[in-house]
C-alpha cells in the first residue's frame, strides 16, 4: 500500500438460488482470483452464499445450516490470502434471522455487520423473513467463538496506519441516515456495501449518483458489490452493477447484466488530507464503535486507475464546453462587480496577441456587456518593443477591433532604450534586466492610462504563471483586477478555443484560432528572422506537466515521489521518466522560491477548487524552506540510477 493506494475489488459471482455448495465454490474462486490480482479488500453481494431471492426458503433450517457450513468453508479459504473479505450471508441468532455481511480474514470471522434498514415496499419484502439488526453491537457465539454482531463495526488494519473499513448492506445506503455516516465520523475511510439492488429503468444512474454522493459526503472510498445474473427472475432482474468510488468520483463501474469483478485503487492518504482540510467534517470526539483488527501484508500496489494528464480540463466534450461557459461567466461576473462597485466605466488591457491577454480581453468584453457599458470604453493597448513579432501584433490589433474595443498603440522601444541608458544597461545584454525592464515599462504605461481614463488595469497573468513565478515583479505581476488569476494555462487554451467555436464572427474566430496556434512567449527577446525567439515552455517546461504537478500539490498535498509515480502513468508515451523528473524538480524550485510574488497578489475571482490567492486558498510564508520536498526528489533520483 505504498503512498496510500490500496487495491479493492467488488465481485459478483455466478450463483444458483439456494445452491449453497455451488455458490460457495464460485465465491472462493472469485475471492482467490481477486486476491491474486492484488486486491486487499474484496466485497461480495448481499446474501450471496444462498442467493438473495430465496424468499420463504430462508425459513428452512436446511438452507440456514448449509449456509453456515458454506460460510465456514469460505472463511477457511481466506487463511492464506492477504485480504479482508466481505460476504453476504443469513445468520440465525436467538430465534431471529438476520441479513449480515461477514468480515473474513486469515481464516477467521472477524464480525457480522447486520443490516439496519429492511426494505418492505414494492418488490421487496425482507421483513417477512428477516429482523432489523440491533442498535448496538454485541457479541454472539458462532462456531464456538465469540464474534462481534451488529452495525458499524470498524475493521482496523494492523499493518497499514489509518486503514479503517466499515460495512453496510444495500438499503442502508438508500436510507435517510445511513449507518456509514457514524462509521466515517469515527474513522472509517473505506466503506463497503454488500448489495442486491434489482434493475429498473434509469436505476443505474440513480445508483451511481447515490454511491458517488455518499463517498463525497463522507470523504471516503466506497466499494459497492451488487447481485447479478443467477438470482431468480420470478419478478425482478439483477444486473450486477458494481461500483468503486472515491470522494465523489466513480473510479470504476462494471457493465450491467454481466457478472464480473472490478478493481481500482483507493487513495486513503488523499482522503485523510481532504478530511483534515474540511473543517465541517468533524470526527467523533468520543469513539464508541467497536474495532476489530485484521491483517494484510503491506506492499506496493500496482496502479490500474487512470490519472488524467489534464486534471483541470474535463475529458468529455460536452462537460468541457459547460465548464468553459461557467468559468467565463465567473470571470466576467467578478469583473462586473468590481466595475459597478468602483463606479468605473473604463478598463485598460495590455494585449500581446498571446493566449492570456486574449482571454482577459474576451472576459472584459463580456463583463462590459453584462454591466451595460459600451465596449468602446475598453482600451486595448499594444506596446510593441524589441521582441514583438508581426504575427502577434496583427492578431492583437484585429482582435481588439473585432470586439469593439478602442485600440491604442504605445511603442515603448524608445522609452526602454532611454531607461537602459539611464541605468547603464547595455542593449546587447539580454539578461533579466533587459527582459524585466520592458515588462515594467508596459505596466507603467497601463497604470498611467488607467489613471488618465479613470479605469481599471485588467491583469492577464494566469495561475500556472503564478505557481512558477513566471511574471515580472511589479511588472505584469501587478494589476487592479486579475481575471485569469485562478485559471491554469491548460484551461486558458480551452477557454479561448471554446470562445472561437461559439462566436458568430468568422474573422474573429480566425484570429482566435491563430492565437491558439502561436507559441507561448513573453516576446521580450528580439525575434529571429521575424519569428518568436523566446518560447516559454523551452525555458520553464511544458505547462501540461506543470499544471499536473500544481493540481496534485495544492489539491491533495501529494509528496513529490507520489506525483512522479502517477505522472509516469498519466504521461506514458508522451514524456519519458527523465523529462518528467527534470521538470518536477524545476516546479518545486520555482514554486518555493517565487511565493513572494503570490503573497501580494491582486484581487481576482476564484473559478475552481485550486487557487493561489493569499487571502483564500494558499497561505504560505515567502521564506518557507523546500528541504523536505527536495529530499524526497533526491530519493527519486537515487532510485532511478
Amino acid at each position: 500500500m505504498k503512498q496510500g493506494f490500496i487495491k479493492v475489488a467488488a465481485a459478483t459471482p455466478d450463483i444458483r438460488v439456494a445452491d449453497v455448495a455451488f455458490n460457495t465454490e464460485e465465491i472462493i474462486k472469485r475471492m482467490r482470483e481477486a486476491a491474486g490480482n492484488g486486491a486487499r479488500i474484496i466485497v461480495f453481494p448481499e446474501l450471496c452464499v444462498t442467493g438473495y431471492t430465496c424468499g420463504d426458503l430462508f425459513t428452512q433450517d436446511a438452507l440456514l445450516e448449509t449456509a453456515k457450513g458454506g460460510l465456514l468453508k469460505i472463511t477457511e479459504a481466506t487463511r492464506d490470502l492477504e485480504a479482508l473479505v466481505f460476504v453476504g450471508c443469513p445468520i440465525a441468532v436467538d430465534g431471529e434471522l438476520y441479513n449480515t455481511a461477514a468480515a473474513l480474514n486469515k481464516g477467521m470471522i472477524l464480525g457480522f455487520t447486520t443490516k439496519t434498514f429492511l426494505p418492505n415496499y414494492g418488490e421487496f419484502y425482507e421483513m417477512r423473513q428477516f429482523t432489523p439488526g440491533p442498535d448496538v453491537t454485541r457479541e454472539i457465539a458462532f462456531d464456538g467463538k465469540r464474534v462481534p454482531f451488529g452495525p458499524q463495526i470498524l475493521f482496523v488494519s494492523r499493518e497499514t496506519k489509518d486503514l479503517v473499513v466499515s460495512a453496510e448492506i444495500c438499503e442502508d445506503v438508500w436510507s435517510p441516515v445511513p449507518p456509514s455516516i457514524r462509521a466515517a465520523l469515527e474513522g472509517a475511510l473505506i466503506l463497503v456495501n454488500c448489495s442486491a439492488s434489482d434493475e429498473t429503468i434509469g436505476k443505474d444512474r440513480y445508483r451511481e449518483g447515490l454511491i458517488s454522493g455518499q463517498s463525497a459526503r463522507l470523504i471516503a472510498g466506497y466499494v459497492y458489490a451488487n447481485a447479478g445474473e443467477g438470482e431468480s427472475t420470478t419478478d425482478v432482474v439483477f444486473g450486477g452493477h458494481n461500483l468503486i468510488a472515491e470522494n465523489g468520483t466513480i473510479l470504476k463501474s462494471s457493465g450491467r447484466f454481466v457478472n464480473e469483478t472490478i478493481y481500482s485503487e483507493i487513495d486513503i492518504r488523499r482522503l485523510l488530507s481532504e478530511r483534515r482540510k474540511n473543517t465541517t467534517f468533524r470526527s467523533a470526539l468520543h469513539k464508541t464503535l467497536p474495532a476489530v483488527f485484521f491483517s494484510a501484508k503491506e506492499e506496493k500496489t500496482v496502479l490500474t486507475r487512470e490519472f488524467s494528464p489534464a486534471p483541470f480540463v474535463p475529458q468529455n466534450e460536452r462537460e468541457r464546453a459547460d465548464r468553459c461557459e461557467e468559468i467565463l461567466m465567473i470571470q466576467a461576473m467578478g469583473l462586473k462587480k468590481r466595475l459597478l462597485h468602483t463606479k468605473t466605466t473604463s478598463a485598460v488591457v495590455g494585449i500581446s496577441g498571446g493566449l492570456d491577454s486574449t482571454l482577459a480581453l474576451l472576459v472584459t468584453a463580456k463583463a462590459f456587456d453584462m454591466a451595460r457599458i459600451p465596449r468602446a470604453n475598453i482600451h486595448a493597448v499594444t506596446m510593441p518593443c524589441f521582441g514583438t513579432t508581426d504575427r502577434t501584433y496583427q492578431n492583437a490589433c484585429r482582435m481588439s477591433e473585432k470586439l469593439g474595443a478602442t485600440l491604442m498603440e504605445v511603442p515603448i522601444r524608445e522609452a526602454v532604450t532611454v531607461h537602459f541608458r539611464d541605468i547603464g544597461q547595455d542593449l546587447e545584454d539580454h539578461s533579466v534586466t533587459y527582459e524585466n525592464g520592458q515588462a515594467r515599462e508596459r505596466t507603467q504605461v497601463l497604470m498611467d492610462l488607467a489613471n488618465k481614463s479613470g479605469g481599471l488595469v485588467i491583469g492577464t497573468g494566469d495561475m500556472s504563471e503564478l505557481a512558477l513565478g513566471w511574471a515580472t515583479y511589479n511588472g505584469d505581476h501587478m494589476s487592479m483586477y486579475g481575471v485569469n488569476a485562478s485559471v491554469p494555462k491548460t484551461l486558458v487554451r480551452h477557454l479561448v478555443q471554446y470562445y472561437a467555436d461559439t462566436c458568430r464572427d468568422r474573422e474573429l474566430r480566425e484570429v482566435l484560432l491563430d492565437v491558439l496556434d502561436t507559441p507561448v512567449s513573453p516576446e521580450l527577446l528580439p525575434p529571429k528572422e521575424g519569428e518568436i525567439a523566446q518560447k516559454t515552455e523551452d525555458l520553464v517546461g511544458p505547462y501540461e506537466l506543470h499544471d499536473f504537478y500544481l493540481y496534485y500539490v495544492l489539491r491533495f498535498g501529494y509528496e513529490p515521489s507520489k506525483i512522479y509515480r502517477i505522472a509516469k502513468k498519466a504521461f506514458a508515451g508522451s514524456y519519458d521518466d527523465e523529462t518528467i523528473l527534470k521538470w518536477l524538480k524545476k516546479f518545486y524550485w520555482r514554486f518555493f522560491s517565487q511565493q513572494f510574488k503570490r503573497s501580494c497578489l491582486p484581487d481576482g475571482p476564484k473559478v475552481g477548487t485550486v487557487a493561489l490567492s493569499p487571502r483564500g486558498d494558499w497561505r504560505m510564508p515567502s521564506d518557507a524552506c523546500a528541504a523536505v520536498w527536495i529530499s524526497d526528489l533526491e530519493r527519486i533520483e537515487k532510485e532511478e540510477r
